[in-house]
């Protein structure tokens, strides 16, 4: 599969799936994923809520909803704190884990965007 780099609004593109960074409850906290619970829909936040806690580095999908992607990849990133604290192995279970996902559900295309850079 060819990596394209586009800039763009996640919440636009029309792709298998995209990948949303959130927080443990997956509660369209801020940023990238207020905008994408909020594109989505309250369905979203209802999926959402009767799923277990994400761990951090690792990745769960669910419906799209109103997006108009096919699924959202969740995944729950680091904050740094000098990188001490297991940051770069959790960063990078996070690109991993969410790729093994889209393998696993035949997703031929994925929309990433920028992983634990901040709101």
């Amino acid at each position: 599969m060819p990596l394209q780099i586009i800039r763009q609004d996640i919440t636009e593109m029309q792709v298998d799936a995209i990948v949303n960074t959130t927080n443990e409850e997956m509660t369209g906290y801020s940023g990238v994923d207020l905008k994408v619970h909020t594109v989505a829909g309250k369905e979203l936040d209802e999926y959402c809520s009767k799923l277990p806690p994400l761990g951090l580095g690792s990745a769960v999908i669910t419906p799209a909803f109103g997006l108009k992607a096919k699924h959202i990849i969740h995944t729950s990133g680091p904050v740094w704190h000098g990188g001490l604290q297991g940051e770069t192995i959790i960063l990078k279970s996070c690109y991993l884990e969410s790729l093994k996902l889209a393998v696993k559900s035949n997703c031929e295309s994925v929309a990433f965007h920028l992983i634990s850079s901040g709101a």
